[in-house]
Order: C-alpha cells, then structure tokens, then sequence
C-alpha cells in the first residue's frame, strides 16, 4: 500500500473509531491487510496532524486536528483550548510557562501555533506544561496579559 492510500485510510479510521494509542491505531491496520511499523504510524500521524483530543467521556484519543477541532476562527478555537485545559499560567523572564490538565499540553501547543502569535517564537510541549519562548521579557509579558484575557477572569491563581 501506498503512503497517501495508508495516510487516507488511518483518517477514515481515526475519523469513524474512538482510537486511543498507536496500537489501536495499528491492530485496525492490520485487520484493514495494511503491514506497516510503528514508527511509520509515528510519521503518519504527525503529518496528518492527527493529536490527542479529549472525547466526550473526558478520556484521550486520536482526532484530526483540522477536520474535528471546533470550527470557528482561531482566536475562539484558542480562548476555547485554553479554557477547557489550563491551569496556570506564568511568566518567567523571556519564557511563558502554562499548566494545563494531564495529557493536554499538545493539544494546546498546536492551537498556540495555528494561531500565528507574533510573540511566540517556539512552542514546547510535555505531559501537562507549555513552555513559550519569546524575543523579550516585553514581548513575555504582553503574551501573558494577552493570554490572561482569553483565560476567564473565573480562573483565579
């Protein structure tokens, strides 16, 4: 099989089934005759941009993130990521440091780099923390109180 047909198809997977993990993904493979390794899943999904999305359970999954993430322009897709996952957010020197829930900082770091923020010159993501490095400790500051505004002011620290 192809690579476009392979990619085509773990779409119409992960589009029609609640996926989980990347064994999920490659057992529906195998059952589709599709032979492949992990690590090409791996590819697969970062150049499909395929991410980890919380369902409606509150449990992970797979979910294309231009064709399932909420379909409004960027700044409400962001005010919405941000206000669904965050914890914290704060501001040391050049950097910007968000808490987010378990397992959602990659969720929030894609929204972050959809949405074109000049500030944001590199998003870092892990388990439950971003990390966005500015310029300019100025720069680190208006990013802050512009991503304060978004967060509702029911958040309190």
């Amino acid at each position: 099989m192809h690579k476009n047909e392979r990619q085509a198809l773990i779409k119409q997977i992960v589009s029609q089934h609640t996926i989980r993990t990347q064994e999920e993904l490659l057992a529906y493979l195998q059952k589709q005759e599709v032979d492949t390794t992990q690590a090409t899943i791996s590819r697969d999904i970062r150049e499909l941009q395929i991410i980890k999305g919380i369902d409606e359970t509150g449990q992970t999954k797979f979910m294309s993130y231009n064709t399932e993430a909420d379909n409004f322009n960027e700044t409400n897709k962001l005010t919405s990521v941000i206000n669904d996952t965050v914890t914290k957010i704060e501001h040391v020197q050049f950097l910007i440091i968000i808490h987010t829930l378990a397992d959602h900082a990659n969720l929030l770091s894609a929204t972050i780099d959809d949405s074109e923020i000049d500030e944001v010159k590199c998003s870092l993501a892990g388990f439950d923390t971003v990390v966005l490095i500015t310029a300019s400790e100025e720069q680190a500051t208006a990013l802050e109180k512009q991503l304060k505004l978004l967060w509702n002011e029911t958040h309190t620290e």
